[in-house]
């Protein structure tokens, strides 16, 4: 199965350069059934986009299936892990190349309901809890896609590409809410670190290049459809707001794989303001790049854990270098893609992107936030490599191992070769040469000197952390940065009011008023009512003489 998906790979990106290179796109249209004036279409729409992508979805499901094989006990288990990762690939390629909202629906929903049976792979308190989070988030985005469907049926066509009005402000902020959630933007933001329980594999495939980036790729496919919407502005301080969040949260988070999975939301948070922006082809090349490194990167944090024994506390390893040297050498290179080392995949996009936006009309606070976002993914970078990599202390758990593990090496090595050369070539392919870049010379290297200034922080937070000396971990308020600002809670917290209204409701109606005017309050009256009439039935001098008495008071009363 790796070695079809690698074949299919290959495919799908010779054809997607024969596409670019003559202009060409093609349309594959089904007709289902037609109803009143209503024809049902299931279409493919197949063009340079939709194959380069497809194919970075077939090289990371293929190494990652791969890597599987030696990563994951080979047992009963294993094998419907794999038919369960073949479905998602599947959901993938319905969602990618659908040109119809409705059956776009099939790979939406399959890649949710998939997800969640692979979050939920160990079945254990944690992996429930968090697959039940990751799917009630997802629904409802689902539901606002659904809704979408919906006005699409009132605009004669669900083929959004090919309608020829342009798009109510309703109906976008419908598209929006749905690419939000799966892309877990704030307010949505927690399901996306709780689905680390999943197996590391899972964690490779769903957090780089399927689950999170169908959100972005949807928003991606309608950019041109959303021009001139204020919402747009709105969805940029969105995603700069999930960028910073992430990013601080991961410099205090010890958790090794929640601090990867913080990551890919900051990125995420980049590619969102980058569409917002306007700069829809810099989206697309930045997700293409971020998918291959950050799969490698997952790749090399689970060998790293295994190493340990399954430990994933960051700050009790260290010394990986020379334990696992080459697998170090690999973490180190994808690390230094992802801060935008340059002339790395990393570098290309994240430097095009600030560079674009100096040259844009914005507040200089913008400006300044930019930077610090850039400065802030090389301090966790470097602060997670400095723990696992380097640093010793005397809680260091860290076990002898080796490479000797030959399918581990040999899975990393085509992720390897992108994550040095993707950046560079999809440039040279994707942006016209027509693009015209006028800076100052001071300004193209202010995201270097904030990449190396973040080098500073990152090790700077280490070094102090290790001594002691780090006063700025007594705070009470640098808690809600290890907590991703409250937003576990508050979203965990609405299955609480949910569970609480039940309770409330159980108590105060069904065992409460309920109970008093229906069943119980009934058989009270009844058995009181027959007690009553019961003692007037007695024939005693007492029950007589009130008759006579009250007979008598009666008379008199008429009289």
């Amino acid at each position: 199965m790796s070695l079809f998906l690698l074949l299919m790979a290959f495919v799908f990106m010779v054809t997607s350069l024969n596409f670019m290179n003559f202009n060409r796109s093609l349309l594959v249209e089904w007709d289902i059934f037609s109803s009143s004036s209503k024809i049902f279409l299931f279409n493919f729409y197949v063009d340079w986009m939709s194959t380069l992508f497809f194919s970075f979805v077939a090289l990371i499901s293929g190494s990652v299936l791969y890597f599987s094989g030696s990563y994951m006990p080979m047992n009963s288990k294993f094998r419907g892990f794999m038919i369960l990762v073949f479905m998602f690939v599947l959901s993938m390629f319905f969602m990618v190349f659908s040109l119809n909202l409705v059956s776009m629906m099939l790979g939406w929903d399959g890649l949710g309901i998939i997800s969640y049976i692979l979050v939920v792979f160990y079945n254990n308190e944690k992996s429930n809890s968090a697959g039940m989070l990751t799917v009630m988030s997802n629904r409802i985005g689902d539901s606002a896609l659904l809704l979408s469907v919906a006005y699409f049926m009132e605009m004669s066509s669900w083929n959004y590409l090919l309608l020829d009005e342009c798009l109510d402000s309703v109906v976008v902020s419908l598209i929006i809410m749905a690419a939000m959630t799966k892309s877990a933007q704030i307010p949505f933001s927690a399901w996306l670190p709780a689905a680390m329980a999943a197996p590391t594999p899972v964690s490779a495939l769903v957090h780089s290049s399927t689950l999170v980036t169908a959100g972005v790729y949807l928003l991606i496919r309608f950019s041109d459809l959303m021009q001139n919407f204020k919402i747009l502005s709105v969805l940029m301080y969105l995603g700069m707001l999930t960028t910073l969040m992430s990013s601080l949260s991961a410099l205090f988070e010890p958790d090794f794989k929640k601090v990867v999975a913080l990551s890919t939301l900051s990125q995420l948070g980049i590619m969102v303001m980058t569409l917002s922006m306007g700069f829809g082809k810099l989206a697309y090349i930045h997700l293409l790049t971020h998918a291959v490194f950050k799969a490698l990167l997952f790749m090399c944090s689970g060998k790293v854990i295994h190493s340990v024994g399954d430990y994933q506390d960051a700050r009790k390893m260290g010394g990986e270098i020379f334990n696992l040297p080459i697998t170090s050498a690999v973490m180190v290179l994808s690390s230094y893609a992802l801060c935008g080392v340059p002339f790395l995949s990393g570098f290309y996009s994240k430097d095009l992107i600030i560079e674009y936006s100096l040259m844009g009309d914005m507040f200089f606070f913008n400006y300044c936030l930019y930077m610090l976002i850039v400065g802030l993914s090389s301090s966790y970078s470097f602060r997670l490599l400095f723990l696992s990599m380097i640093s010793f202390t005397n809680q260091n758990v860290s076990l002898m191992s080796d490479e000797e593990d030959w399918v581990m090496l040999v899975s990393k090595f085509g992720l390897l070769v992108m994550s040095l050369l993707s950046g560079a070539l999809l440039m040279w392919v994707c942006m016209s040469s027509s693009n015209m870049i006028s800076l100052g010379y001071m300004f193209k290297w202010m995201a270097f000197i904030s990449m190396l200034m973040g080098v500073v922080v990152g090790v700077w937070i280490c070094v102090w952390n290790k001594k002691g000396n780090m006063f700025l971990t007594n705070l009470k308020f640098l808690e809600i940065f290890m907590i991703m600002w409250n937003l576990p809670m508050l979203s965990g917290m609405k299955f609480g009011f949910s569970s609480m209204s039940l309770y409330l409701s159980l108590v105060k109606l069904d065992l409460g008023w309920l109970e008093v005017f229906s069943g119980a309050g009934f058989y009270k009256l009844f058995s009181s009512s027959s007690l009553f009439l019961g003692g007037w039935n007695l024939n005693n001098i007492k029950n007589i003489l009130m008759i006579f008495i009250i007979s008598l008071m009666f008379m008199e009363l008429v009289i």
